[in-house]
């Protein structure tokens, strides 16, 4: 069935840990505009699945050199990831996942401090909303996986290439929305500043390994 076909090899390619799943994960344990990130992530892959169909996978294997830029590029992101990530690590105080950190405000507050913890909110949703477009566009795994391999496959399956691109983008949506929240579960155990940075350092081998693999490898 191309429907099950879809979701079973979608989800082969978005199960392997990389640079987007660890990212989707750490802001799924941090409690921060988990909804959102997950969205972003399954969205994109939608809308990369569904320009393979179309053909742009094809587009793409007939240039080879966009490929590569698209390929350097990533590198070139993983790397400085990595280093943020590292430096975050390395700092005496780190995060930390707090009960109170999700508490309402105090009935107290004076009306500027309202305010200014709106245009904070305002300004974290924009910066994760960034990032996650970041990890996700700049990341030629993802181009690699979605338009052209994916685009590949559903061309195969000729009048049913939609029904299996369906299948891939349902795959996407459950992975990403089930690692962004079920990641909270691990908040208990990432209640301290050192479990943090314990997490960057592994992030950051992650996004270290990968670059070495796209630089390197095939």
């Amino acid at each position: 069935m191309p429907f099950l076909t879809g979701l079973g090899i979608g989800l082969s390619l978005i199960i392997a840990i990389g640079a987007q799943n660890a990212f989707v994960l750490r802001q799924g344990i941090r409690r921060q505009h988990v909804f959102v990130v997950a969205l972003i992530c399954a969205a994109s892959d939608a809308v990369l699945i569904c320009a393979g169909v179309v053909g742009v996978g094809a587009a793409l294997e007939t240039v080879p050199w966009l490929v590569t830029a698209v390929r350097w590029v990533g590198v070139a992101f993983l790397l400085t990831y990595a280093f943020l990530a590292l430096r975050r690590a390395s700092k005496p105080s780190g995060d930390a996942l707090e009960a109170a950190a999700d508490a309402p405000p105090h009935d107290g507050q004076a009306g500027g401090g309202t305010a200014l913890a709106t245009r904070t909110a305002t300004s974290s949703l924009l910066a994760v909303v960034g990032a996650t477009l970041a990890i996700t566009w700049l990341n030629p795994h993802v181009y690699l996986d979605t338009v052209i391999f994916l685009g590949s496959v559903a061309q195969a399956q000729s009048g049913a290439r939609w029904i299996f691109a369906a299948g891939c983008i349902t795959g996407s949506f459950l992975w990403f929305f089930a690692l962004a929240y079920g990641a909270r579960l691990l908040g208990r155990w990432l209640s301290s500043p050192r479990a943090w940075r314990i997490l960057d350092v592994i992030v950051a081998v992650f996004m270290l390994v990968i670059a070495g693999i796209l630089a390197f490898g095939h």
